[in-house]
């Protein structure tokens, strides 16, 4: 049995594997309406539980478009549905979905919950984000870099802003698929240590530069995300917009990457705020193709967790 728990933690090739054939499923569509099923249906007869602890967009759609193409069927879930952890343990709910269910794609805060769920599932764990990492966009990002550029080992990708968790799900795909990351922010704001060791034990240069436009200076690829959460009081906001302005990407930041540098960011956008407009509608913009790819991405996680 296979989790899909964070990039660093599933081996390389296995990673690898699942681009191409993501990319392999998009290609096999050929233009087809969006939720017609694929010609290979391998989750027929299969339910797949989705469980949201934090609102979703992205995840949501691309998952349930994503099981219902390959032939299965899907239960939502909430947290008020479920009251998770409270009342019942995650152990316990665990499970008790194991006994119903065939995978649980779970969206939440806390990592512990992911990784109890884990333990205790009895069936295939996939992590839809948490606080602390978001590995299927990154894996929709790897692919999306690819299918327009090319392979993404020994190029530069600059990460402007905020070190959050999609920029620690970036510096594990540092290390797995051999890219090198300079990173952009106030130092307030800079990653975890912790993934910044683990690109650099396997080889992947990481560089913290504060200056924005030396840091994407040479750069293949620059992504930025909100610099605010949705939980985020009034204050602030106010208080990370002051410290964030200055890495905003706007297109005088984007002039000093390479002439074919692509921007990436993987959505809800403020724009005007973290991304100006001309940028996220511009010709280096691949931001959509990233969310369309969300899709293909995960159902390959889906078949390789299944081992379908």
């Amino acid at each position: 049995m296979n989790h899909f728990l964070d990039i660093h933690t599933t081996d390389a090739d296995a990673l690898h594997r699942m681009i191409a054939q993501a990319r392999r499923m998009k290609s096999a569509r050929d233009g087809r309406p969006r939720g017609m099923p694929d010609d290979e249906t391998p989750l027929a007869g299969r339910m797949v539980a989705l469980i949201f602890e934090k609102p979703s967009t992205r995840t949501r759609v691309s998952f349930d478009v994503g099981v219902r193409q390959m032939g299965g069927e899907t239960m939502v879930l909430s947290g008020n549905d479920m009251q998770l952890g409270h009342g019942e343990t995650i152990a316990d709910t665990a499970r008790v979905l194991s006994r119903y269910v065939d995978m649980i794609m779970i969206r939440t805060f806390d990592e512990a919950v992911l990784t109890e769920m884990a333990d205790y599932a009895d069936v295939p764990v996939i992590n839809g984000l948490t606080d602390r990492s978001h590995p299927c966009q990154i894996m929709a990002d790897v692919m999306t870099y690819e299918e327009h550029r090319g392979p993404i080992a020994g190029k530069k990708v600059v990460w402007t802003g905020d070190g959050n968790n999609v920029c620690a799900s970036f510096l594990h795909a540092a290390g797995q698929f051999g890219f090198d990351l300079t990173f952009t922010g106030p130092a307030q704001l800079d990653p975890d240590p912790e993934f910044i060791g683990f690109a650099r034990s396997r080889g992947s240069t990481v560089t913290i530069e504060r200056d924005p436009a030396r840091a994407v200076a040479g750069a293949d690829l620059v992504v930025a995300d909100t610099w605010v959460s949705m939980h985020d009081a009034q204050s602030a906001r106010e208080r990370r917009h002051n410290l964030l302005r200055p890495y905003q990407v706007n297109d005088r930041l984007m002039a000093a990457a390479r002439p074919d540098a692509l921007f990436m960011h993987c959505l809800p956008a403020h724009r005007e705020e973290e991304v100006t407009s001309a940028v996220m509608d511009g010709p280096s913009s691949v931001v959509f193709d990233e969310a369309e790819n969300r899709l293909h991405a995960q159902k390959a996680i889906m078949r390789w967790c299944l081992d379908v």
